[in-house]
């Protein structure tokens, strides 16, 4: 039996296979994934959806009253402009990412992102027929813009995911604007991966389409509104690349599940209130795990968004948490440059990150 090249050169992932081998008694810092329950009034409009029979097929690129919600979001939220018509509602933000690959990357185009980064980042590139490179993070955690830009010439593509996973690090409206002006001059299609966005704690999230026309924003409901089972965001694009995003879309999906589409538009119509209640309690589970591992001698940049930690480990020491029984990520799994980090995940309650602190501790 043949399998395609392009996918036995794509490692499994190491998130997922950690996350699904986690024993009785473990506690599970290695998945990013909200522990709150979807909010009460969007999980209404899921049940209403199915009693009023949205249960068919949608419109290949989504609702138009989901589409139109997504851009008074972002014009309200993210002081960007488009219409309905740049818009398509995938499953999920992955799917948004595969669309964007797939639609506009050539076998050897180079694909640029943080390293260390997202792992689907250079998986998905890859199963495009690109070329993944990193971009290297400065001691602080952040995009060393000077280097990125000394590696942007020729590239096709260049992923700023702000806040970040695994780091948590949000990047400045200085550097955003740098980052995205030197790859308009470079012929290179910036994508903002901005899934984390309403989690950022002591700076303000900036928008990188604010700067320039050639990008492309990628979002979802997952994160923010605890929706990660849904399957639901977006990609908003310049309408030059909607009809080619559209036609692997069509193949590979068709449209999003119609009920979560109605979901999410309950999501962003609704009341806010619970995205704001997530985010103070993530805020003290970042400062808990933060000074936490400072009692320990243990200093790493705070994260400033999202919800993990990225801190500094050797491979012995991971190797014992990890037989303490505290799952976490090692830094390996997100690009070449942190071998000796980990990611953990804060997403859990305050008791459970207590617990996982002592058995740390334990290990060391």
């Amino acid at each position: 039996m043949k399998i395609a090249g392009r996918v036995q050169d794509i490692e499994v992932s190491g998130i997922r296979t950690l996350f699904e081998s986690a024993g009785p008694g473990s506690i599970n810092l290695g998945l990013g994934q909200p522990d709150f329950d979807t909010p009460d009034h969007i999980r209404d409009a899921a049940i209403q959806a199915i009693r009023d029979g949205k249960t068919g097929y949608t419109n290949n690129t989504g609702i138009i009253e989901l589409r139109t919600a997504i851009c008074e979001k972002l014009k309200k939220e993210n002081n960007l402009t488009y219409t309905p018509d740049q818009v398509i509602v995938t499953a999920g933000a992955s799917e948004a990412l595969h669309l964007v690959m797939q639609s506009l990357v050539e076998t050897g185009d180079r694909v640029l992102f943080a390293d260390p980064g997202f792992v689907s980042y250079a998986a998905l590139a890859s199963l495009a027929g690109g070329r993944p490179e990193g971009v290297p993070l400065d001691a602080t955690l952040h995009l060393d813009v000077e280097k990125a830009k000394e590696i942007m010439g020729g590239a096709r593509l260049f992923v700023i995911n702000s806040p970040a996973n695994p780091t948590g690090a949000v990047e400045g409206a200085e550097t955003v604007r740098d980052l995205v002006e030197y790859a308009m001059d470079a012929g290179v299609t910036i994508v903002s991966d901005e899934v984390y966005e309403h989690f950022v704690y002591e700076r303000e999230h900036v928008s990188a389409a604010a700067f320039g026309d050639d990008v492309i924003t990628v979002n979802a409901v997952s994160k923010t509104y605890a929706m990660t089972g849904w399957r639901l965001g977006y990609l908003a694009a310049p309408e030059e690349y909607i009809t080619p995003c559209v036609k692997v879309h069509q193949y590979c999906q068709a449209c999003a599940t119609s009920i979560s589409q109605y979901a999410a538009l309950a999501a962003y119509k609704g009341d806010q209130s619970p995205v704001a209640a997530m985010h103070h309690e993530y805020k003290a589970r970042r400062d808990l795990i933060y000074h936490g591992f400072e009692s320990m001698g243990i200093r790493f940049p705070i994260p400033e968004g999202a919800f993990y930690a990225f801190v500094p480990m050797d491979q012995g020491l991971i190797s014992r948490v990890l037989s303490k029984g505290v799952v976490i990520v090692p830094g390996s799994a997100f690009g070449k440059n942190s071998p000796n980090f980990a990611r953990l995940s804060y997403a859990a309650p305050r008791s459970t990150l207590d617990e996982a602190l002592a058995r740390i501790r334990s290990a060391l």
